[in-house]
């Protein structure tokens, strides 16, 4: 708590400053947990959280909740005798106060000491960030401090206020059973887990179990196939859970403990099955894919993972008995996964290959050599005394730059330029220009129309790239692979085509090194599906470099490639393989075995320290850097890591309840980082569907995999990517919109900045009894 002591010198020990610390947005709700009818009641829509001195009356503190009126209500309060403006409560232990949760904003919650002894005040910090939140929590704890102990608690340490720290009492989350049974199976050793999770999303505010919803009783089928007769690879006790749309918060689906495992539906096929059972039978079965969204949270020993259901996305929680059963059964699935995805058994994978895809499994784990500079006290100083806040005019004015594009196509790609403040968006055979303008927004420029070679022959870019500091745009021609077609910006024309080679095709391209586009530099990196090879246009005839070309006797089915500053490679493959290369020409540095899902594109930071690659369910971070060994200290470009000792991907995804109120699959586009020469890269961006999702990067490499914001459109996201240079403008294309976002303006992903309509949302999950 005591990592804020020069914050706490700047607003603790100045006795003449009456305000202590303040949050500026929430809302105020009384909750009454053992009220059905009338279980949370919201007292102010709009409050600020203030922890102020008590006049003349040293060491002691209030906790006032200020109600903040919107335009209009307060001439409509003048005439009323009267007004219920704020409310006050002493700080003292008899508070009880603690933090929470609730859909997924930080919490501050008290008892009503003049109310009924089970009711309680929330205060819900809407966009509070994690160090405001323990900052305001940490000087709750040092009033209550100084109250007791009629002291200072400017020389106090953490152990100190530990005695202020609200003791959750152990309460199991309430269950209405689906059947009617009643269970008689003892729990597992570990019960005082139960109700924490998965790991930060159920709400611990209530000692009290929140009133719950019926449940619509399950259908009567069983499976087709009882998994008892089958190959069983692993079984354990645990148990389960549903995501409620309603209540926000997972809900047990049995009282008792069930058996949970994985099984082989049809020997010798790989096709792999998981199975949750009760006394009676089967009940929950879903086929083991990548599209299932597993997520792994070792503090609560469980998995979570997405359930389509005819058009509709459940979101479900198994929570093993002990760590011992989460490890076994984690280790089983991962094995299952990767088996179904190569088609061969895990057993004929090189060891360190198998402890390469185990460990990609692991989460919360920070990365090593990652420095911890201060950030959070900056964060809450700058929380605590904002001078840049999201308006609501620059949302508003987010749509205003609806193109004349011609109708009839879609946008497909879109492109950022360095110099000119220019974005290209391609639809069809045409190329949309876009300008950024002073009060960061994105105008309609121009068109270039009717893309065609120099012969005519009209085409539309499969991809496109800015080249010769944005004067050129290298374009690819899907009806003709062997050749790469220059266009002029200015004229708006294709002036040359560059033939590659008769027997080699260019299936992706990529410039000389990440800044290349602000250079005079004419050569660029192309890729066929197992060749790589440097493109120079300007020598005759064939424009491949002979001398800078590698072919790969594999079918590595190359998928896309990324440059560092310095011209270093990483080149990704359908098969979900890595490569990193120092040169072209030469075979690669390092070489990551796949995890098998398809890597649909790749980007890599400026020094080559980290490689971000997507996926369509997950995006996968790499650390180059080699931590042990001959080359400690070395990046994986220029020397191999040992075999022993490769770097443990991190998979950053979308949590499953968010899936669930998103309502549709996941599909990421490709994940940039931010760029800009001399900037270090801070966010990673991507979408899928209707939403914009940025990842916080510092705090990604702190172990914080779920640390993201979403803004979510009406139309389809098909591309976004940071303004060049900068790390708050997001240009977005939409299928038929271009815009920008500052990044300020994305929220965290709560109910209602995700949520589809309700109605298309209630009905009861088809995974449980659903047939193989």
């Amino acid at each position: 708590m005591n990592i804020f002591k020069s914050l706490l010198g700047k607003v603790w020990q100045d006795p003449n400053a009456a305000e202590v610390v303040k949050i500026e947005m929430g809302q105020l709700y009384l909750v009454r947990p053992g009220n059905i009818r009338s279980s949370r009641e919201c007292i102010y829509n709009e409050a600020i959280a203030t922890i102020r001195r008590v006049p003349a009356l040293d060491h002691n503190f209030q906790l006032v909740i200020t109600r903040v009126y919107e335009d209009g209500d307060q001439e409509l309060l003048e005439d009323e005798d009267e007004t219920d403006e704020e409310r006050v409560f002493l700080i003292s232990e008899e508070l009880e106060f603690h933090s929470g949760v609730t859909d997924d904003e930080p919490t501050f919650i008290w008892r009503d000491l003049d109310g009924d002894v089970d009711e309680l005040y929330e205060f819900v910090a809407s966009g509070t960030n994690e160090p405001t939140r323990a900052f305001f929590e940490t000087c709750m704890y040092r009033a209550m401090y100084e109250r007791k102990f009629k002291a200072s608690a400017d020389n106090t340490k953490d152990s100190d206020l530990d005695q202020f720290i609200w003791q959750l009492a152990l309460h199991v989350i309430p269950v209405t059973k689906a059947r009617g049974q009643t269970g008689n199976r003892k729990s597992p050793k570990n019960q005082q887990d139960f109700g924490d999770l998965p790991s930060d999303t159920v709400d611990d505010s209530t000692a009290q179990p929140r009133a719950m919803p019926n449940k619509i009783p399950s259908a009567a089928a069983r499976p087709s196939f009882a998994s008892s007769s089958l190959p069983t690879v692993t079984s354990q006790e645990g148990h389960i859970f549903s995501w409620n749309l309603e209540i926000e918060g997972f809900v047990a689906e049995r009282e008792e403990v069930v058996v949970a495992k994985i099984v082989e539906r049809t020997p010798g096929d790989f096709n792999y099955w998981l199975i949750v059972s009760d006394e009676d039978g089967d009940f929950v079965s879903d086929k083991i894919s990548s599209d299932m969204n597993p997520r792994w949270a070792p503090k609560t020993s469980s998995l979570t993972w997405n359930y389509a259901n005819g058009g509709r996305y459940d979101s479900w929680a198994l929570q093993l008995a002990s760590t011992e059963a989460y490890d076994a059964f984690k280790t089983a699935f991962a094995q299952c996964l990767w088996e179904t995805l190569h088609r061969v058994e895990f057993r004929k994978a090189k060891p360190d290959e198998q402890a390469y895809v185990i460990s990609s499994t692991t989460e919360d784990i920070e990365m090593h050599d990652v420095e911890d500079d201060g950030e959070d006290e900056e964060e809450v100083d700058k929380e605590l005394d904002p001078d840049e806040e999201a308006s609501e005019e620059e949302e508003e004015e987010e749509d205003d730059a609806v193109s004349p594009m011609p109708q009839g196509e879609r946008n497909s790609q879109l492109t950022i330029g360095y110099k000119g403040d220019r974005s290209y968006v391609v639809r069809g055979n045409n190329i949309g220009v876009f300008s950024h303008s002073s009060d960061d927004q994105v105008k309609y420029y121009a068109t270039i129309s009717k893309i065609s070679t120099p012969q005519g022959k009209e085409f539309k870019p499969q991809e496109v790239m800015l080249h010769d500091q944005d004067t050129k745009m290298v374009l690819k021609n899907p009806l003709d692979p062997h050749s790469l077609f220059s266009m002029d910006i200015e004229r708006g024309k294709v002036v040359e085509e560059w033939k590659i080679h008769e027997d080699i095709t260019v299936d992706h391209i990529a410039p000389e090194n990440k800044f290349a586009q602000t250079t005079r530099e004419q050569t660029l990196v192309g890729a066929s599906h197992n060749a790589l090879f440097r493109v120079d246009p300007r020598i005759s005839g064939s424009k491949m470099v002979e001398s800078q070309y590698k072919q790969y006797v594999s079918k590595n089915k190359f998928s896309g490639v990324a440059t560092t500053a310095s011209g270093k490679l990483a080149v990704a493959s359908e098969k979900g393989d890595i490569r990193l290369f120092d040169t072209i020409g030469k075979n690669a540095k390092t070489a990551l075995p796949p995890l098998g899902d398809p890597i649909l594109g790749i980007d890599v930071t400026a020094s080559g320290r980290w490689i971000v690659a997507t996926t369509k369910t997950y995006l996968l971070l790499i650390d180059t850097l080699i931590g042990e060994g001959r080359y400690a200290g070395n990046l994986g470009f220029d020397r191999s890591f040992p075999a022993n000792a490769k770097p443990m991907p991190r998979r950053l995804q979308l949590r499953s309840e968010h899936v669930a109120y998103m309502n549709h699959d996941i599909n990421f586009s490709v994940a940039r980082f931010n760029q800009g020469e001399g900037q270090e890269e801070n966010a990673i961006v991507t979408a899928t569907g209707q939403y914009v999702i940025a990842w916080d990067f510092a705090k990604v490499k702190k172990g914080h995999l779920d640390k993201y914001e979403i803004k979510k459109y009406e139309d389809m996201v098909v591309q976004d990517n940071f303004k060049f240079g900068d790390d708050k403008q997001i240009i977005v294309a939409l299928q038929n919109n271009v815009l920008a976002i500052n990044k300020k303006n994305l929220k965290r992903p709560t109910r209602n900045s995700l949520a589809a309509p309700m109605s298309s949302l209630h009905s009861r999950s088809g995974i449980v009894n659903s047939p193989y």
